[in-house]
């Protein structure tokens, strides 16, 4: 039983590493016509309202005092602040440097659960981070030199620490049902971005191009309801810093669709990251350990 219930686990963990992958295309697309903050609005504004509906469906209690706050919280933080930031930062820092950041975010996610009481700090894991951030570098050809904006980098810093702290957060709040606390999260998130995005000055308009909506579509039912859902799914069952790995996968995923969907060149550099990705998410997240 075990077994089987750890093979589910991991199959969760691939296939939300697998779709989230997709995400970054998706948006490549979606930013072409629509202004960043008001296409993140829409996305997860338009999961909320799907996810809502599948709790009506099927009867499912909407959570109340504790539960109901820390879902807000953990939307807040893993939807709304987080991919502010991120979409912020991206602007004026180079999308391999972003990668590679945002890879480091298991590490984060132990540090930050260690401090918190929930997990005893591991070489293991904080090596293979490591050896998953260098593997990123490699494949997204990150720059070693050259000017980083300080106030962009700093916005990339704390996405990727609210991202980490989102996750720690769902091992310290009442279990519920994945779906309930994505859509309480997405719909707190929501406001968040549309409020964001008018502070932003964005024009509010749907989209023209089958390409923009197609795209959006993706986002909203592939990269939103499915992927955080099966995120949710992994995070209730393996440490914070564990499920975090899924971080370091994307990137591989990302490329390979990218290439295929948007013309991206694959090089040589995605066969010398790979294996290091991959020995990094062995290390840190799937290697037995007889002891803890």
């Amino acid at each position: 039983m075990q077994r089987s219930e750890d093979r589910l686990t991991l199959a969760a963990f691939a296939a939300a590493a697998f779709l989230a992958g997709g995400n970054a295309v998706g948006v490549r697309f979606s930013n072409r016509e629509l202004d960043p903050l008001w296409g993140a609005a829409l996305r997860f504004g338009a999961a909320s309202v799907i996810l809502l509906g599948i709790m009506a469906a099927r009867r499912m209690p909407f959570p109340r005092g504790r539960a109901l706050a820390g879902a807000a919280l953990f939307g807040i933080l893993d939807f709304g602040v987080t991919f502010a930031l991120a979409y912020y930062a991206l602007v004026h820092i180079h999308a391999g440097l972003g990668q590679t950041i945002l890879a480091l975010t298991p590490l984060a996610t132990l540090l930050l659960a260690v401090a918190q009481g929930l997990e005893r700090f591991r070489v293991t894991a904080a090596v293979g981070t490591l050896l998953a951030a260098a593997g990123v570098a490699v494949i997204s050809r990150a720059p070693l030199s050259g000017a980083v904006p300080v106030l962009s980098f700093l916005a990339l810093l704390g996405s990727m620490v609210c991202f980490a702290e989102a996750t720690v957060l769902v091992r310290r709040l009442p279990r519920i049902h994945p779906v309930v606390m994505n859509a309480v999260g997405m719909t707190a998130a929501s406001v968040l971005l549309f409020a964001g995005s008018a502070a932003a000055g964005d024009t509010w308009r749907l989209p023209e191009r089958p390409a923009t909506w197609w795209a959006l579509a993706y986002l909203v039912v592939g990269g939103s309801v499915l992927t955080f859902g099966l995120y949710l799914f992994v995070v209730q069952r393996w440490d914070a810093s564990r499920a975090a790995y899924v971080f370091v996968v994307i990137p591989v995923v990302t490329i390979v669709l990218s290439a295929w969907l948007d013309n991206e060149p694959l090089t040589a550099s995605l066969l010398l990251g790979t294996p290091l990705i991959l020995a990094g998410v062995y290390v840190g997240a799937l290697w037995r350990r007889s002891s803890p």
